[in-house]
């Protein structure tokens, strides 16, 4: 590769605010500690986590990059010390702590992946944050096993589309909701067996109708508010209720009575905050488990649309209009 040059292109969050909070600047290239892997970026990932860092709701880890962007495909362009499974040169896609919306940023090597045999950049930097979320939380969380169902909420999202091809792949059957009509045939073809517009039906009584008042094994979701008591209903005996955000808010006054009388187990998880030692077993699996299903095509990333890293005010628009099925990316080079 030609010599780095000493600045980079990057998106920083001028205060904090709505799209238009969003600004290029340009900052220095950063260096990779012991490690880490520095890419030089082609794609990054647009998720909501980023929305809510913008508004002021989800600051970085301490020693984290305020820069946002948790996910990115490109080239490894130089090495920390100590790492010695990655080459310059190589193509992988990466998990970040932040610093994605740039011409550059560090990765710690153990949250590196290649790119999927078949893919392209802009389709491996879809991978990694909905990937890793969904593995981490539906399949080590949530334990969910061949056979058994799990309901989705929000289908049609980056985290939902991921969530019914996994699932369904694996041998599990697949329920899910989405807020509008026309999200319903797209979350179908990805082989959810039922899918249940929240603004038109009930999704407790279609659980029940469809599963024979069994309820499901297994719910991800990230709505919270008054979707926690209806989760609990929804659940089978040993079901699990797993949470990885709170749209309509984590605090609710709750009838627990069903998660003694069903032995229910409600836990969730955050993915940015862990440690690089918890999110190097999660990359490890999706390399072994997940990969194989990606470069057969069995599963695949859904992409809505991807910007010019100039125009990301566009692109925080759009995920918070809801209008998106699957994920929004920022063609960076």
């Amino acid at each position: 590769m030609s010599p780095l040059p000493d600045r980079m292109t990057v998106i920083e969050i001028t205060e904090p605010g709505g799209p238009e909070k969003l600004a290029l600047a340009s900052r220095p290239i950063p260096q990779p500690a012991a490690g880490e892997v520095l890419i030089q970026v082609a794609v990054a990932g647009v998720n909501r986590p980023d929305c809510l860092q913008r508004q002021g709701g989800y600051p970085p880890p301490p020693g984290a990059s305020d820069i946002p962007g948790l996910e990115v495909a490109g080239t490894v362009a130089a090495l920390g010390e100590g790492v010695d499974n990655w080459m310059v040169g190589d193509k992988i896609c990466a998990l970040l702590t932040g610093g994605g919306y740039a011409e550059y940023c560090v990765a710690p090597a153990p949250q590196c992946l290649p790119i999927p045999t078949g893919l392209t950049l802009q389709q491996a930097a879809a991978l990694p944050e909905t990937f890793f979320t969904v593995w981490s939380n539906i399949f080590d969380r949530g334990r969910l096993k061949p056979g058994e169902i799990l309901l989705v909420h929000g289908g049609a999202s980056g985290i939902g589309t991921t969530a019914i091809q996994l699932a369904k792949a694996l041998g599990s059957r697949v329920l899910t909701t989405v807020g509008s009509p026309d999200k319903v045939q797209p979350c179908l073809d990805l082989g959810a067996e039922r899918v249940i517009n929240y603004h038109e039906e009930d999704f407790v009584q279609v659980v029940k109708s469809t599963t024979n008042n069994r309820g499901v094994d297994v719910i991800l979701d990230m709505v919270g508010g008054d979707y926690v008591q209806r989760n609990l209903s929804a659940l089978a005996v040993e079901g699990r209720l797993v949470f990885i955000a709170f749209l309509r808010g984590a605090k609710v006054e709750l009838n627990l009575a069903p998660v003694m009388m069903k032995r229910l187990t409600v836990t969730g998880s955050t993915l940015r905050s862990r440690p690089i030692a918890d999110k190097a077993p999660i990359a490890q699996a999706l390399r072994e488990t997940v990969w194989p299903l990606l470069a057969s095509g069995e599963v695949r990333p859904i992409i809505d649309r991807i910007f010019p890293l100039s125009e990301v005010t566009d692109a925080h628009a759009l995920m918070e209009s809801n209008r998106h099925v699957g994920k929004i990316l920022l063609q960076v080079a």
